[in-house]
Parts: C-alpha cells; sequence; structure tokens
C-alpha cells in the first residue's frame, strides 16, 4: 500500500461520503476525520441522530465548505421504523415513554391509504429535541431543562412515503420516505401515530439517499474508524468538489 504523504492530506479539498454507523453522532465522524486528515476544516451536510445510520456527505477544506448549503438541498430517502402504540418525548427510542395506547387492527390496504395522506407540501415545526437553534442554542439544550421551545413551522414536501412491512406481533411499521431538506422524520412518526390515534415514535432510521448521492458508493463508517487503512479509504473515496457539485440535484 502507498503511504500519504501528510502534506498531501493537510492540503486536501473534496467530498466524502460515509456510511455512518449506529451509535456515533454525526459531530463524531466530522472529528475523527479532522484528526485521522488533521484538516480542521470539515463539515457535515445535514445531522443524523447517534441511532441512525446511513449516508452523511462531508465537506474538506475551504473549498468544499464554502458548498455546504448546496450540497445540503435535493431530496433524501430514508428507511424507518416506527414503533406504534408508545409515544415518548423525544419522538424516538432514545426518549422516555409519556404514553401507551392499543393498537388497532391494520391491514396493509389501510396503512398505505393513510401513509399517501401524508404525502405533498406541508407545514413541520421542528421537534423541542433537536438541533435546531433558538437564541444561538440547539432547542434539545432547553428541552433536557424540561423548558418547551416552540418555533414556527416551515415549508417541507413529502415527495413519497410507502409502505415496507408491518409486524402485527409487535406492531412496528416500516416505511420509505422521500422528502425535502427540514424534514423531520420522527415528527412525521408521531404525526402517522396520531392519525391511527394510537401514538407512535421512530425506533430506526437509515438514509439512503441524499441530494444525488447514494449510500451504495459511500465509505463503510465501521471499517474507516477501526481498520489501519482509513487514510487509504477516505483518499480513494474522497470526490473532487467540482465532480461532486456537478451530481448535485437542484435547489
Amino acid at each position: 500500500m502507498v503511504e500519504l504523504k501528510r502534506d498531501a492530506i493537510e492540503s486536501a479539498a473534496g467530498v466524502v461520503l460515509v456510511d455512518k454507523p449506529v451509535g456515533m453522532t454525526s459531530f463524531a465522524v466530522v472529528q475523527k476525520l479532522r484528526r485521522l486528515l488533521g484538516i480542521k476544516k470539515i463539515g457535515h451536510t445535514g445531522t443524523l441522530d447517534p441511532f441512525a445510520s446511513g449516508l452523511l456527505i462531508l465537506c474538506v477544506g475551504r473549498e468544499a465548505t464554502r458548498h455546504i448549503d448546496q450540497f445540503m438541498g435535493g431530496r433524501k430517502t430514508y428507511h424507518a421504523v416506527l414503533q406504534l402504540g408508545q409515544e415518548t418525548d423525544t419522538l424516538d427510542l432514545e426518549g422516555r415513554v409519556t404514553a401507551v395506547k392499543p393498537v388497532p387492527e391494520l391491514t396493509a390496504e389501510g396503512i398505505a391509504t393513510l401513509l399517501a395522506e401524508f404525502v405533498g407540501p406541508q407545514l413541520q415545526a421542528p421537534p423541542a429535541y433537536s438541533a435546531a437553534k433558538y437564541q444561538g442554542k440547539p432547542l434539545y439544550h432547553y428541552a433536557r431543562q424540561g423548558i418547551v421551545i416552540e418555533k414556527e413551522a416551515k415549508p417541507i414536501e413529502i415527495y413519497s412515503l410507502d409502505l415496507h412491512n408491518y409486524d402485527t406481533v409487535t406492531a412496528q411499521l416500516a416505511v420509505t420516505v422521500s422528502c425535502s431538506r427540514g424534514t423531520y422524520i420522527r415528527v412525521l412518526a408521531a404525526d402517522i401515530g396520531r392519525r391511527l390515534g394510537c401514538g407512535a415514535h421512530l425506533t430506526a432510521l437509515r438514509r439512503t439517499y441524499n441530494g444525488g448521492f447514494t449510500v451504495e458508493e459511500a465509505v463503510d463508517g465501521v471499517q474507516l474508524f477501526s481498520g489501519s487503512d482509513a487514510l487509504a479509504l477516505l483518499q480513494a473515496g474522497m470526490l473532487t468538489v467540482e465532480k461532486a457539485l456537478a451530481r448535485t440535484e437542484p435547489q
């Protein structure tokens, strides 16, 4: 294996696609790349919660980070699993259960019909436990102190919402969502549960597509941060800024 020169690494600029593993924060991925590459100017184009996995686009170097907003545009696709019959304060599995309700009898046809009602342009407010800012601090900073800040709802769009599977024993609903930038899948999950009358929270989430890029072409995050050939993986997986910009979807 060819040894990478440190000066070449330090001058690198480009875009890296990483398949973030479950259990790691998006910021931790950024920090690890900073240590591996010796470059401070690295940012990602859309947070994935620690329990979520999938495609994380990272901009390396000043030339790339100045285009972060452009890389954040375009549609995103997620595979999500909802636990019906339980609500949590964070709207996901990491929160405290706040309500337990019986789940009605559901059919695939009935679920598909209900999901279709969520497709289209709509307004959505960020959840209390989110990184959305209020007076310079994320909403979760206030929520952890018992302070709920209600931010104004913003326009988003659900392009498609398809049933993948429904397990009648566990009452877990698996769906595939294609949506616009700024969509909170946790909020969508809670809204679906509310419409069903039994409540729901998100138990698993995987991003498979983001604005022209797919998770299949991403560097495996587990291998990247546990293997000895991490730098070689990064070099092989890094796109030039020009090539990455050419593949982005229109805003």
